[in-house]
């Protein structure tokens, strides 16, 4: 017999929507590559709603024994486990995961998450959460008066920008460009405030460090100098790689890979396939609005279940 529902990603996205398939019974498989997502290398999340402050492993593991409160009734759980292809082709969906076996199911829920495009340059891994942060949503208040530096031209590291603008010292964009990509208004808003220098054909070379980051060596592209630039901390913003390579061709996605969704029930261009979290083309993208989101359609999910 096939499942009820298959949902894949282990993140809040599809915890959350685990939770309610077991309250609405619904036999359902989770498919977990990792606990957490990509919130699992923070060492303190702020903004989960309801927990002041956790470090990103005691939300995974929150998040899992959770879920695994239900297992021994509705919900059946592999892990670890990838989801290496989907086959739409017939009446029911059948996802075929990394070790060989196919799972045939009713309805899919799509929550595999994103990874961060990493900064690919010396002493970036070396400093990575140790002043080096890819989430300021998460990390940004660590850096409460200290001088940062941000990665990035578009509207993702103009954002960031204007967050930590809030409390860091100081903010220094950098972007390797002529030009940033970011929205004339959003970049206005950022550069207006005292504290804040934006750097255009300023490519980043090496982070610098001892125990935690000291500093950023950046190379003008026009000079060719390079410059040391003393920061405590660095927030990485080039951008988010879906983890949608499994999927194929099978879901209608936009330039970058996301899934296009539904936003009022986060269907996608399947009839029995919904997606929520990072893995869709959502403007938004953090933890709270991942478990909203798939709440939302595990919420759809059920009536559609129920309506065949």
């Amino acid at each position: 017999m096939p499942y009820d529902l298959i949902i894949v990603g282990g993140g809040p996205a599809g915890v959350a929507a685990a939770v309610y398939a077991a309250r609405k019974r619904l036999k359902t498989l989770l498919v977990v590559d990792e606990w957490g997502g990509q919130s699992n290398v923070s060492l303190d999340v702020q903004n989960w709603i309801g927990t002041p402050s956790i470090s990103g492993l005691d939300l995974a593991k929150n998040l899992r024994s959770h879920v695994e409160a239900y297992k021994d009734g509705y919900i059946e759980i592999v892990s670890p486990a990838r989801a290496a292809s989907l086959d739409t082709a017939t009446e029911k969906i059948t996802v075929t995961l990394k070790d060989g076996s196919k799972k045939e199911t009713r309805a899919l829920l799509v929550t595999s998450g994103a990874r961060r495009r990493a900064l690919d340059i010396p002493g970036a891994k070396e400093y990575d959460q140790k002043g080096l942060t890819y989430c300021a949503s998460c990390d940004g208040p660590l850096f409460a008066d200290k001088d940062v530096a941000v990665i990035g031209g578009g509207n993702a590291g103009f954002e960031t920008a204007l967050q930590l603008l809030a409390y860091c010292k100081s903010v220094t964009l950098l972007h390797r460009g002529d030009a940033f990509k970011a929205d004339e208004i959003t970049v206005s808003a950022a550069t207006a405030h005292k504290n804040m220098r934006a750097l255009l054909n300023a490519a980043p070379t090496e982070v610098i460090g001892e125990t935690f980051v000291t500093g950023l060596k950046w190379k003008d592209g026009k000079t060719g100098k390079e410059e040391l630039l003393p920061v405590e901390g660095i927030f990485v913003e080039i951008g988010l790689l879906p983890n949608t390579e499994w999927i194929g061709d099978k879901l209608e996605m936009n330039t970058v890979k996301q899934i296009k969704v539904d936003p009022k029930n986060q269907r996608t261009s399947h009839p029995r396939v919904w997606a929520a979290g990072d893995v869709t083309d959502g403007l938004y993208h953090q933890n709270n609005i991942a478990a909203g989101d798939a709440v939302k359609a595990l919420e759809d999910i059920y009536m559609s279940l129920h309506r065949t």
